[in-house]
């Protein structure tokens, strides 16, 4: 059975930093692309960082580049999201989410198979 579970969001100041982790089971992460979603209150989900199986190549979200890092540690079955200079928009939801199909390249604009339950990010002063 595949699972999905996210940690690490919690309440940072802007400008913090936050690293979040997400640790998968019952499938081999390695064939896997994986990809951090968030959802904001009242708004749609939006693709925010994903990373390909093999290849290990990744994407971002134009809002995140350069603050952003998505990692895979495959030895732990566990894909990072490092978070820096944190601003009030960055608030929110973020799914931790698997693609079987994104072993050489990956993207956001497509459904991903399976997800996580989220970890809430808050940023505020």
């Amino acid at each position: 059975q595949v699972q999905l579970v996210e940690s690490g969001g919690g309440l940072v100041q802007p400008g913090g930093s936050l690293r979040l982790s997400c640790a998968a089971s019952g499938f081999f992460l390695n064939d896997y692309a994986m990809a951090w979603f968030r959802q904001a209150p009242g708004k749609e989900r939006e693709g925010v960082a994903c990373i390909s199986g093999v290849r290990r190549s990744t994407n971002y979200a134009d809002s995140v580049k350069g603050r952003f890092t998505i990692s895979r540690d495959n030895a732990k079955d566990t894909v990072y999201l490092q978070m820096n200079n944190l601003n009030p928009e960055d608030t929110g939801d973020y799914y931790c989410a698997a693609d079987p199909a994104g072993l050489y390249n990956c993207v956001m604009s497509k459904e991903y198979d399976h997800w996580g339950q989220g970890t809430q990010v808050t940023v505020s002063s």
